[in-house]
């Protein structure tokens, strides 16, 4: 059992990935060799940085309207930048791209998590050792689990997401990796492995706040997320060892997170931890609150 104490996990970044500042609601990454300034809710303060600085910015994202949680908008260049260009990441490449939701394929901020489950997963003389990674993306996760020895089953219900994935593994050397490339509803899909009596030993979930599934099922944090965690608990294998949330719903708390974990595992042994995830910018003075999660490990 965790204590109601969060557990504040900052990434202070790696030679591909710097935040070198944030404020006045936008943050200045670098990704790689391209440096990239884009809207952040979080950052109320004032910018630490010059002006002149911010003015390096290869791409600035402008969003297309004001209203709250928009996502879309455009970037705009200061000069020609490829259309892909490889970060890498735990030992895998990842193809970041400007797109016109303001993300580039890659939530550094997650990295704790990878360094964390990876760590499981090369020190578990169980094998094969099985991972589900729901709500995948463009598959940072599954790649680096895979790198580790895990036998992954990747999950997304958007095509495109998938096809980039695949590419990130392409570009990895991970190719002979066993990864089965799942474009599926999340519930739909759980559900139907329920019914198959298919187990895993890990289980990741990073759900957006509203979503659809390739079939226009409606997806809905706040009323979705619960019933679904306990339909992943019935996947976990007997001597499973790891499940972790992530959310990005800052309306919520990570306690929140916690109690459903808990509900949801509460007829298994084990602890679980919760808390923020955090980006500390270059200065490391004004960490960057960037989403919250549970995770429930086991004690053996």
């Amino acid at each position: 059992m965790s204590d109601f104490t969060p557990n504040i996990l900052i990434e202070n970044g790696w030679q591909d990935y710097v935040l070198l500042d944030s404020g006045a609601g936008r943050k200045l990454e670098m990704f790689g060799k391209v440096r990239v300034s884009r809207p952040e809710p979080q950052a109320l303060w004032e910018i630490s940085l010059p002006e002149s600085e911010w003015a390096k910015a290869d791409a600035t994202f402008t969003n297309a309207s004001e209203k709250e949680d928009d996502d879309k908008g455009s970037w705009q260049q200061r000069g020609k930048l490829p259309e892909t260009w490889p970060v890498e990441v735990e030992g895998v490449q990842m193809l970041c791209r400007l797109m016109t939701y303001r993300h580039m394929g890659l939530f550094p901020e997650q990295r704790p998590h990878w360094s964390w489950f990876k760590k499981i997963i090369e020190t578990t003389s169980t094998k094969p050792f099985k991972v589900l990674n729901l709500f995948g993306y463009t598959g940072a996760a599954s790649l680096i689990a895979a790198k580790a020895g895990a036998e992954v089953t990747h999950v997304d219900a958007s095509k495109k997401a998938i096809q980039w994935a695949r590419e990130n593994q392409e570009v990895s050397g991970l190719n002979d990796a066993k990864i089965r490339w799942i474009c599926d509803d999340a519930a739909k899909f759980v559900a139907r492995e329920g019914r198959r009596g298919n187990k895993y030993d890990g289980i990741l979930l990073d759900p957006p706040r509203y979503g659809r599934g390739p079939e226009g099922e409606v997806w809905k944090f706040e009323t979705d997320v619960g019933p679904l965690l306990s339909a992943c608990a019935d996947l976990l294998a007997p001597d499973a060892k790891f499940m972790i949330l992530t959310a990005y719903t800052m309306r919520l708390s990570s306690l929140t997170l916690d109690h459903m974990m808990k509900d949801a595992l509460k007829a298994r042994k084990g602890k679980t931890d919760h808390g923020e995830l955090l980006l500390a910018d270059k200065s490391g003075n004004r960490p960057l609150a960037t989403s919250m999660f549970s995770r429930w490990k086991t004690d053996a």
